[in-house]
């Protein structure tokens, strides 16, 4: 999407709370009563390495990456994406393309039409699986809550984000705030693998968390059987810092200085999930080989569709052989 273009939605975005009289805020909810704005400071750190995520990890056309992050500030009456619910055109656009022109649209008519919307931030893409991005941003008492998105790429249609952060409590904002974040599929796309061609779904199914047995098929390049739960994918710090007059920031182009983090930013240790080995199924038996009237042997074989990783099972045989009688003897 051109910047420019972005930035002109963006202002529109930010003046629809300005000089409009407050909505109905929801009674389910804790009220905040915090000083009136406060700005926070947003880091994400993808964690995608290939020791983490062995299976099928791309290397090339394209390699791992994260798409630039999309995020809004926002009242407790609005969502971005919600887990279990179905995707809005515009977040189908961004989690296959990444193109957020159609979600910006969505974000300026809710603006209009509920008044729930504070702003919009940015972050710039990460050329590689491990690395970082930074924006500030701001919230106000009536829009004490943070959306985002993040596009895995490559992929059908997943992503990473987070829905409805609250960084407001009680009468206090909160100085710091992390989290995992785990894979997501759109439900818009059926491919199972991150290289999958586009495969539309349909019906449209809705946002589900992508975990290491579901979806349960064997192709998938989430599913780990081994395993109770995924690593995260990416983490996410918020950090309360000083307000400066800058409440936005637009998207940069990807640099090289977003590929790997500096000093101690990653503090984790290395994860190592294991990968067991997969094999075909066999084949037919084969041809019977031996003298008419005495015992043969024949043959039956199977191949490699994954090799092991991280001390994962290693491949059982790929031959077998068993004793036959040949037929059509004459």
């Amino acid at each position: 999407m051109c910047v420019c273009a972005l930035f002109h939605l963006i202002v529109m975005i930010l003046n629809l709370d300005r000089g409009l009289d407050a909505m109905p805020v929801p009674t389910d909810v804790p009220m905040c009563t915090a000083s009136e704005t406060a700005q926070y400071s947003l880091t994400f750190t993808g964690k995608w390495t290939p020791a983490a995520f062995p299976k099928q990890y791309p290397v090339y056309r394209p390699p791992a990456q994260w798409s630039n992050l999309i995020g809004l500030t926002h009242s407790s009456d609005y969502h971005m994406w919600q887990r279990n619910d179905f995707a809005s055109n515009g977040v189908r656009e961004f989690a296959e393309k990444g193109e957020a022109w159609t979600l910006m649209k969505e974000v300026e008519a809710a603006g209009e039409r509920i008044q729930s919307v504070y702003g919009i931030l940015s972050a710039p893409a990460v050329v590689g699986g491990t690395g970082q991005m930074n924006t500030e941003f701001e919230v106000s008492t009536r829009h004490s809550y943070l959306s985002f998105i993040v596009r895995i790429i490559p992929s059908p249609d997943w992503f990473v984000g987070a829905d409805g952060v609250s960084l407001c409590d009680g009468d206090t904002w909160k100085e710091n705030i992390s989290l995992d974040l785990y894979p997501y599929d759109a439900g818009t796309d059926s491919g199972f693998t991150f290289s999958s061609p586009n495969f539309e779904t349909i019906p449209q199914d809705k946002i589900m968390q992508i975990t290491s047995s579901f979806p349960s098929h064997p192709a998938n390049s989430f599913f780990y059987p081994r395993l109770k739960h995924l690593p995260p994918m990416a983490k996410v710090t918020l950090t309360k810092v000083k307000k400066t007059n800058q409440i936005i920031s637009l998207p940069l182009e990807p640099t090289q200085s977003n590929l790997l983090p500096i000093g101690n930013e990653i503090e984790d240790t290395l994860i190592n999930t294991p990968l067991d080995c997969e094999v075909s199924m066999w084949s037919p038996w084969g041809l019977c080989k031996g003298k008419c009237g005495d015992s043969g042997v024949q043959h039956r074989t199977r191949y490699i569709l994954m090799h092991p990783a991280n001390n994962g099972a290693a491949c059982p045989l790929l031959e077998e052989e068993r004793k036959c009688f040949p037929d059509n003897c004459l």
